[in-house]
């Protein structure tokens, strides 16, 4: 709440919600290509006339990683220019995300883009795998439980 109050304090609601469009445009994309990377993996890796409800452990974190490594593929770019607006000094972009990519693009070029790539990937593929995993051993015991609800 203290940081919320001086976000307030600083730059009213608009600092509340500095980065927020840029947010969407990470999220919505990356968002998108995650699930449907996950449900594409799980059709293709899914024997004929098996359900992918019945796919072994190791499918579901191969489908589960590879969707979190196909997230940050799409996501790193607007991340390291939502990353840069949202931490800089207030009025250093006046015209948005438009003026950080022209700020890091001449400064820095293109790959600047990717900052962290090598990071992010490594820990893409177990933190997403472990997730999907957790995710389709809940579905399995709620149906379980619950059957037909």
């Amino acid at each position: 709440m203290d940081c919320v109050r001086q976000l307030y304090k600083e730059s009213g609601i608009r600092g509340i919600y500095k980065g927020t469009g840029l947010t969407l445009m990470r999220d919505i994309p990356a968002s998108g290509m995650y699930f449907m990377t996950y449900e594409w993996l799980k059709h293709i890796l899914t024997p004929e006339g098996k359900s992918p409800g019945d796919l072994n452990v190791l499918s579901v974190l191969f489908a589960g990683g590879m969707a979190g490594i196909f997230n940050w593929a799409v996501a790193i770019p607007p991340d390291v220019l939502k990353s840069r607006f949202q931490t800089a000094p207030e009025g250093k972009y006046p015209n948005g995300f438009r003026d950080v990519l022209r700020e890091l693009i001449r400064e820095e070029g293109i790959g600047s883009l990717y900052k962290g790539f090598t990071a992010v990937m490594l820990r893409a593929f177990p933190a997403n795998a472990a997730c999907f995993l957790g995710f389709e051993m809940a579905m399995k015991f709620l149906n379980w439980v619950a059957p037909g609800l």
